[in-house]
């Protein structure tokens, strides 16, 4: 079978997840299946429930883990349904799960996708779900320069937000701006020159990605809430792939550890608040150098693994 992407962290992810007989497990962004295969390869005794909003993706996850029909469950829908999803399959309680916020790269090496900027002819389109919502080139030509400039500032840490927003408001008078290598040549006029070159679109592409398919929205709330599912001893493992993401499931983990939030001189907790979490990695697990030399995508991959304790 090709390989329709190369999952990142594999091995830690695994070892991360303690896989316990009988257990069950959640997959939130399946992709093509890399890491729940091995999940389910690696205890013939557990059970996987996976999402995707890539029908792409969902197709090659389903081939992929055809070898374990009777074993796994997948739905084409947004990791952060995962209440209706668990209720659909009669879950109360999970023994694990992973959310793995990286792009594929069969998403990425697929022009008519529109992902990445070094695909001068793709469409700009950057949707996971491609039933229906915006697109990039919604974004790209009817949000406000204002508007622009926030998303590229917020999403993307672009520290010029400002002139790149103008550029493209300039431009897009004269006509739509419709592929990639159009918006790719937009955003290096209107950096310095010490600043151009073939990745200097990268941050804009990211913050289009993110606004186009609602990556933070809910994002807190949803790790929190998955991590709050989790058995006693079960395994929250989390791949992070830029800082936006990784500061907030930081945030929600080190929330989740922490215990009594009342002032140190009162003489009893009246705050009731019990940690919930032991964090695992203190500092999030990176890829070794072996497989960065053998995919270079992974260089920006950050794990961080919570255990549920007994409240």
């Amino acid at each position: 079978m090709r390989e329709y992407h190369r999952p990142v962290l594999l091995d830690e992810v695994i070892a991360g997840l303690d896989i316990k007989d009988g257990g069950i497990y959640f997959d939130g962004t399946c992709g093509g299946a890399g890491h729940s295969s091995a999940i389910l390869a690696a205890n013939g005794s557990v059970r996987l429930v996976a999402t995707d909003k890539d029908g792409e993706a969902i197709a090659e996850a389903n081939e992929r883990l055809a070898p374990f029909a009777g074993r796994f469950a997948l739905y084409r829908t947004d990791y952060k349904n995962y209440e209706s999803v668990l209720e659909e399959e009669g879950i109360d309680a999970l023994d694990g799960f992973l959310l793995d916020f990286g792009i594929s790269s069969h998403q990425i090496d697929d022009e008519k996708r529109g992902f990445a900027y070094r695909l001068k002819n793709a469409p700009l389109d950057m949707r996971m779900d491609t039933r229906g919502g915006i697109t990039a080139e919604d974004v790209v030509n009817s949000y406000s320069e204002e508007a622009l400039k926030r998303i590229f500032r917020e999403y993307g840490e672009e520290s010029f937000a400002g002139p790149i927003a103008k550029r493209i408001a300039l431009t897009r008078e004269k006509g739509k701006i419709t592929t990639a290598g159009e918006l790719s040549s937009i955003v290096e006029e209107a950096l310095p020159q010490r600043l151009r070159g073939a990745a200097c679109a990268r941050k804009v592409f990211q913050a289009i990605r993110i606004e186009v398919n609602g990556e933070l929205e809910g994002l807190k709330e949803c790790v929190k809430g998955l991590t709050q599912r989790l058995k006693p001893g079960g395994r929250a493992c989390i791949l992070t792939f830029h800082s936006l993401e990784d500061r907030i499931v930081k945030e929600v983990f080190r929330d989740l550890a922490s215990g009594c939030t009342c002032p140190k001189n009162f003489p009893v907790c009246v705050c009731g608040k019990q940690q919930e979490i032991e964090i695992i990695t203190r500092k999030p697990l990176t890829a070794t150098q072996e497989e960065l030399r053998e995919n270079s995508r992974s260089k920006c991959a950050k794990l961080r693994i919570a255990r549920k304790l007994e409240v």
